[in-house]
Order: structure tokens, then sequence, then C-alpha cells
């Protein structure tokens, strides 16, 4: 669950994570899709809440495939029938706040939905290790097309994809934490600085300097 209430003017940059979420905006109720790159707002005013949802779990509650939604903010409207979201939207501004109200509509969805496939979080747990994608299909037991398909229903992308951003939210953690670039590269699992240094330009859109600097 999350909460911001940006200034106006305060456009941000939103970084793939391999996650959806559920957002409300002043009464609204919107689906954030999967990120292939960072996602920047555009500064509209007004609170914001959401509930992210670990990688692979949204579609199952969306009832929506994640590559549909891919690098995409849509109505929840859009995706279901307009009287029921109208209701679930009544039922959250009624609440005593945002964040409680989404947080409860989740709950209710998943109460009522088929569970996520738990070989997805396998998948995304070997992944975040920097497991290779060959050997994590070898493991599963699955081919790679297999693989692939059923990463493109529930993450929004292929495992490739899913692995480099989880690669950069380890690596950014590190430099975070004031490791240096060069030994950040190396723990992150990449094969050198130049290559954190283009990596991070493709998926975030600055360097990494840049990068921490805005975050403060």
């Amino acid at each position: 669950m999350w909460r911001n209430a940006p200034e106006r003017d305060g456009a941000a940059r939103v970084l793939p994570d391999g996650c959806m979420d559920l957002l409300w905006h002043e009464g609204r109720l919107l689906v954030a899709g999967p990120d292939t790159h960072a996602y920047l707002t555009d500064g509209e005013d007004g609170t914001w809440a959401g509930v992210r949802f670990y990688p692979g779990t949204a579609p199952a509650l969306l009832g929506v495939p994640a590559h549909e939604l891919r690098d995409r903010r849509v109505e929840l409207a859009d995706l279901w029938p307009a009287p029921e979201v109208r209701r679930l939207a009544a039922r959250v501004n009624a609440a005593p706040d945002p964040v409680s109200g989404l947080e409860d509509l989740a709950l209710r969805q998943a109460a009522g939905a088929d569970p996520p496939d738990p070989l997805l979080r396998q998948v995304v747990t070997a992944l975040g290790a920097g497991r290779p994608v060959a050997a994590i299909a070898d493991e599963l037991g699955l081919g790679a097309r297999q693989l692939h398909r059923r990463s493109l229903t529930a993450f929004g992308y292929g495992p490739k994809t899913l692995a480099r951003i989880l690669r950069l939210r380890r690596a950014l953690a590190l430099a975070r934490h004031g490791v240096p670039f060069a030994d950040t590269a190396a723990r992150a699992g990449y094969a050198d600085q130049a290559h954190l240094a283009r990596d991070v330009r493709e998926l975030a859109g600055l360097p990494l300097g840049e990068l921490l600097a805005a975050r403060g």
C-alpha cells in the first residue's frame, strides 16, 4: 500500500519494478500496467493511493493478461463493467481514507479470484537472485517458449526483460547504500560498469549518478 500527494507540476519518474498497481486518484480507479522503462508522471496534483501487487499476481485479480497493459495507465472502467467500477469507487471513496478503501477492495477481489500460479513466484525469486533464464526453465521443467508465454501473461514481458528490471533494482539498492559503481556492477550481475551504465540509462532514462541525486 502507498500514498503520494505530489505538488502541482511535481512530475516524478517511476522506475520499472516488475509490479502492477491498482490506483485511486481523486475518486477515480485506474490500473498501472508493468513498465519496461521509466514512466514520467504529468505532475497532476491531488492525492494518489495505490496497491502494488507482487510481480505476476495482478492479472489473476484483474482478469486481464499483463502484456495488454504493458507501459500503460488505464481506467479500471476500461477493463471491467462501468457500473461495477462505479460501485467499487464509491466504496473506496466512502472509506476513512483511500488507502484502507483500496486495501479492502483488493482483499475482496483476491478472495474471489483464482490464486496466482505458484510457479511464477519461483520464477521471480530465481530471476531476482540472478539465475540464468535457461537454467530456470530447465529447473521448472518448462521449455523456453512455454516460459516466455506464461511470463507475457503474468509479467507483461518475457523473463529476460524481467531479469533486466530486477537486476536494475538490485544495482540501485547497492548504489544507494554507497557501494562504488564498479562494485555495484559486479555484485548486481553486470559484465562491467559500462554495462551497468547502459542498462540504467535505457531502463531509467538517466545516468546512474543523476538518478541517485534525483532521489535525494
